[in-house]
Order: structure tokens, then sequence, then C-alpha cells
């Protein structure tokens, strides 16, 4: 069995997001519900924590000490070191009980992120593409909970999860344009594994599920809808996963408290925090925004 460890001990109540920023050698996480963005440095063991005031869904690296981020106002350039706010675009800002969910870029730099209601109303959130230079565009309506999303190691599909319905769907994908089309439903996850959250893919094109309320993560073929492997977490509300380190060996994986009765937090005192693996598979980069890979 793969060993999960704990990277940072930290109660995070909305832990999601994460991405490695293979230029400053750190993995770049959110505490959506805490208003927090992290950078923890693997090689010192340091998680430096911002505050960005609001909702912040989601977070990529950029150029130096900027990332952009998904707030609940919209698209944002953050600098890590002068705390400044930049806004780029809201796409919702006639929808103000809606926030920013789960994003990232794909291989020509663009930011997919989605949104959800605060007061879980259905359908309320949309999935959104952020291309520097053109207006935001809207990809996916009539979504609920916007969530985990990735690319084919060949760029040919891209994987999104929209969390209430269990279902892990798969888009024919153009990279030039930055287009979807094809919308198929490929892996429905068991009730007894709790809901698909945030995913990644690695490089053998395999997709990572994250299970919120189902306490794992799991490895699916997405060509058989076979399941290949399931790591435990010991934390119910598993969030999100994103492969790391200097050669992509290392899963990171997020947690939330939220959800969960105080008696199963004192069972499980480390719900909230950073965890990582080395499942024996590497992984694909995290793109940074506005760069072509």
């Amino acid at each position: 069995m793969s060993k999960v460890t704990v990277v940072v001990d930290t109660p995070a109540l909305l832990g999601e997001g994460p991405s490695w920023d293979a230029e400053n050698n750190r993995l770049l996480w959110v505490d959506i519900e805490g208003f927090k963005v992290h950078a923890f440095d693997p090689a010192t063991g340091q998680d430096q924590v911002y505050d960005v005031g609001e909702h912040v869904g989601a977070v990529v690296p950029y150029r130096g000490s900027e990332v952009i981020v998904a707030l609940r106002t919209g698209f944002y350039t953050y600098d890590l070191l002068t705390g400044e706010l930049q806004a780029i675009a809201d796409p919702e800002q006639d929808k103000t009980t809606n926030r920013f969910n789960d994003g990232k870029c794909d291989a020509n730099g663009r930011f997919w992120a989605g949104t959800m209601s605060l007061y879980n109303e259905e359908k309320a959130g949309a999935l959104y593409c952020l291309e520097e230079g053109q207006p935001v565009r809207t990809m996916v309506k009539h979504v609920s909970t916007s969530n985990g999303l990735g690319w084919s190691p060949d760029r040919q599909f891209m994987y999104y999860i929209d969390t209430p319905t269990r279902s892990v769907d798969r888009f024919a994908f153009d990279l030039a344009s930055g287009t979807i089309s094809n919308r198929t439903s490929i892996i429905s996850v068991p009730e007894e594994m709790g809901f698909p959250d945030g995913m990644t893919v690695d490089a053998e094109g395999m997709l990572w599920v994250a299970h919120w309320g189902g306490g794992r993560v799991t490895r699916w073929d997405p060509e058989t809808s076979e399941l290949l492997q399931q790591i435990e977490v010991p934390a119910d509300q598993v969030t999100s996963c994103c492969f790391g380190g200097p050669d992509l060996e290392e899963l990171y994986i997020t947690t939330a408290r939220i959800g969960i009765k105080e008696e199963r937090l004192q069972e499980t005192p480390q719900a909230g925090s950073l965890f990582v693996v080395k499942p024996g598979v590497k992984g694909q980069e995290t793109h940074a925004y506005g760069r072509k890979g």
C-alpha cells in the first residue's frame, strides 16, 4: 500500500485547488472557506499563508511572485510579495450568491474555472475559460458544483466533474482554439465511495479522483472505466489532488473539515491537512497561466 503522510498539519476548512509551481518548486493550494492561499515549499517544509479576504476557489502559477486566483468576485492576479490584487474579469457579476470553485490551466495557458451556488442551488453555476487578452468564455452552463478538471497527455480530451452528478465526463478538446465538444459520461462513481471532487491526470493518461465523503483518492482508466487503484486518506472530505515535486512523483492531496461531525473530527484530527503520497506513477506538469506548454 502507498503510505499517505501529512506535509502541512493544518485545520483548513475547505482545502482545495492544488497546483505545482515548478518555477518556484512549491505547491500552491487554497482554503476556500478560510479565504486563504497557501504556498508549500517541500524543501523547507514551510507553508506560507496569504489572506485574500474572500472565497478563493483555485490558484495557478503566473509569473514571478504573481499567481492567478479565482475568487468569489472573479478572476484576479495576486502578488504573493505585496498582497496586491488586480481584477481581470468577473463573468458572474449578476450572481452574487455564487462563488468560484476548482480550476486549472490547459497546455496553452488558458485558465479554466467553474462556479457553484453558496446555497446549494442546483445548476446555478458554469464553467468558464480565461485567456490572456480575450473576453471570458462560458464553456459549460447549468453546472451545480463545478469541480475536477484534467487533460489527456495527447491533449485530445478534457475531463470534467460536476460533483452531484457522480459522473466523470469527457469532452473532445481542441488545444489550438480552446474549444470542447461531444460530452460523454465515462465513469460513474458508486454512492458508497462518496462524491467525485477534484481530479488530476497522470503521465500515463489515467485519472486520479478525490472523493468527498469517501476518504480516498482513486485511479481510473478513462478508456475502460476500470478502477485501477485506491489510496485511503485519513480524512473523510478529500477534495483534490495534484502531482508535484521535481520529478512529478508525489501526489499532493487536499482535504476539508466542513461537513464533518465533531465526534468524527476527533477521530480524524488531521482533516483539513495537506497530504502527500508516492503512488508509483508520474504526473503531468501544472501549466502556468498565459504560457504555452
